[in-house]
């Protein structure tokens, strides 16, 4: 079973945050929650193991509720 990788990967991650945030621009509210969704369920698709997935949607959902 593949685990969850959490630690920093990126060799730049303000490049990675800024291409985020570039994603976003110009969208109206609804497009960038559908940006969000299809983001969402592509790098689902790719990480491919439903387990590692729950786990990712736990850790995420520390501190929103």
């Amino acid at each position: 079973m593949a685990k969850l990788m959490t630690e920093q990967r990126f060799a730049s991650p303000d490049d990675v945050y800024q291409l985020l945030i570039d994603s976003h621009r110009d969208l109206t509210p609804d497009q960038s929650t559908r940006l969000n969704a299809k983001l969402i369920l592509l790098l689902a698709n790719h990480i491919g193991d439903a387990e590692v997935l729950a786990e990712a949607l736990r850790v995420a959902r520390q501190g929103v509720e």
